[in-house]
């Protein structure tokens, strides 16, 4: 049986708990989810519970190459999650307006 999310690809950048709470319920929908998590920040027991049915990469996102590991994951997406602090993602290049781009039908 199908689900209605299969084939939509989804890059999900998350420091707080909303985004993770999504991304777990889009992949349980049949996206292809991709989590970027913070290199410091993997604790094992809690980021086994929300990390169910996803794929994840810890990256130090204060780091260029690991944002170009980010922007060339977008590039290949179909939507783009996260919830950075407001002018997080603008003043590391992972802003809507960048992403859009590089992939500009990136939701």
């Amino acid at each position: 049986m199908s689900k209605p999310l299969e084939g939509i690809k989804i890059v999900e950048v998350a420091m707080w708990a909303f985004v993770p709470a999504c991304g777990g319920m889009l992949s349980d929908l049949g996206a292809d989810v991709v989590r970027i998590d913070r290199k410091d920040a993997r604790p094992a027991a809690a980021h086994q519970v929300t990390q169910r049915g996803r794929r994840s990469v810890a990256l130090d996102l204060k780091r260029p190459e690991a944002r170009e590991i980010v922007l060339g994951l977008a590039e290949k997406a179909d939507v783009f999650v996260q919830n950075f602090r407001p002018g997080a993602a603008e003043r590391m290049g992972l802003d809507y307006a960048t992403l859009s781009e590089r992939n500009p039908r990136l939701i």
